[in-house]
């Protein structure tokens, strides 16, 4: 398998999830949202953010009622609440664990929020709960996790599976 095609194979673009977002927000702010709306909030052309709803609405995510006013389907709102989690599990853990500034947390966070797999970011989440209840997260090191607590280092192959972390590949091993 080619896996940089898994990019392209992204259900949701960053600018769609963005979309998304907007009429989330604009709807929570104001109880409605328009393009116009979404164009405003997003800083674009009214006519890009047509052409991108219109997209949206193709694939179930956007509904639109004849007063021209937008909602989120169900499956819209899904995808919307999960790109908002990614985004906040990356921005926290560039933040609080790589000590990445908040600007720089929020930057890339925003660019990866709508890559990230519902795995990939669960993982994520279990890993830095893993190190707060360790108190680990502030001066993280895999010398500092390893010798005590995972499976991996002395090869137990039985409590490996029990691993909430790492599950069967050792997410430190590499480090």
């Amino acid at each position: 398998m080619d896996v940089w095609k898994q990019f392209e194979e992204n259900n949701l673009t960053h600018s769609a999830a963005h979309h998304l977002l907007a009429v989330m927000q604009l709807r929570k702010e104001r109880g409605y949202a328009r393009v116009t709306d979404v164009a405003k909030f997003l800083n674009i052309t009214t006519g890009s953010a047509s052409t991108n709803l219109k997209g949206l609405k193709h694939k179930g995510l956007v509904t639109e009622d004849d007063n021209r006013f937008l909602a989120l389907s169900s499956t819209g709102e899904s995808f919307a609440r999960a790109v908002i989690a990614r985004k906040e599990i990356f921005k926290k853990f560039l933040s609080d664990v790589l000590r990445v500034s908040d600007e720089t947390a929020e930057i890339d966070a925003c660019k990866t929020e709508h890559l990230l797999s519902h795995e990939t970011s669960e993982k994520l989440l279990g890993f830095m709960q893993f190190l707060g209840r360790e108190k680990k997260i502030s001066s993280f090191s895999k010398e500092q996790v390893h010798p005590q607590h995972c499976p991996w280092k002395e090869g137990d192959k039985a409590g490996v599976a029990s691993c909430k972390v790492c599950g069967d590949h050792c997410l430190l091993e590499d480090c």
